[in-house]
């Protein structure tokens, strides 16, 4: 008797939880806030952030950032520097100030035509020249230093224009590169 008893009150409780209506959707419970920075136990109670390691990009080698272009061109026999080159040396003249321990070599170029004596003398103008305009724009004398490499140091070595172009420059090289 008792166990049938016992069956029948199981019976009747799981009808008594069975519904002919649909379920109502049930409020959802507010979202956790997994931003908040929890505090440390003991110490002065101030918040420590557990902040992941963010990987970050350098901006120097970021083929998206002005800070990847690195040569300056120049004319034929000339030092002076063309307009659309300045927004580069005004980006490097910005990170030098941002970072006080960053130090550039100006590496200047020239192509092969004229004697090896000129071409290390006109490699030397055109460095000078970016770095007064870096002194220009704030950047300390003891985070740059022009060199000229005049004719030894081509990008290209066919010998036409096409070539001759892209060894009259400048190159920003960074300490440690």
């Amino acid at each position: 008797m008792k166990r049938l008893s016992l069956g029948l009150l199981l019976v009747s409780l799981l009808a008594g939880c069975a519904s002919t209506e649909p379920a109502k959707e049930q409020p959802r419970a507010a979202v956790e806030d997994r931003t908040a920075q929890p505090t440390t136990a003991g110490g002065e109670g101030a918040a420590r952030p557990l902040v992941p390691p963010t990987t970050s990009v350098n901006p120097l080698t970021d083929p998206n950032n002005i800070l990847s272009k690195r040569s300056i061109y120049f004319d034929y026999d000339s030092d002076a520097i063309k307009p659309e080159y300045k927004a580069i040396i005004e980006a490097h003249a910005r990170y030098l100030l941002e970072h006080k321990a960053a130090k550039v070599f100006l590496q200047g170029n020239a192509d092969e035509r004229g004697s090896r004596e000129y071409n290390l003398a006109l490699g030397q103008r055109r460095a000078d020249a970016v770095r007064k305009m870096m002194s220009v724009l704030g950047v300390p004398e003891s985070q740059m230093e022009s060199v000229s490499f005049g004719e030894e140091k081509p990008r290209a070595t066919c010998h036409d224009e096409s070539c001759w172009s892209q060894n009259r420059r400048v190159d920003i090289v960074y300490q440690g590169e």
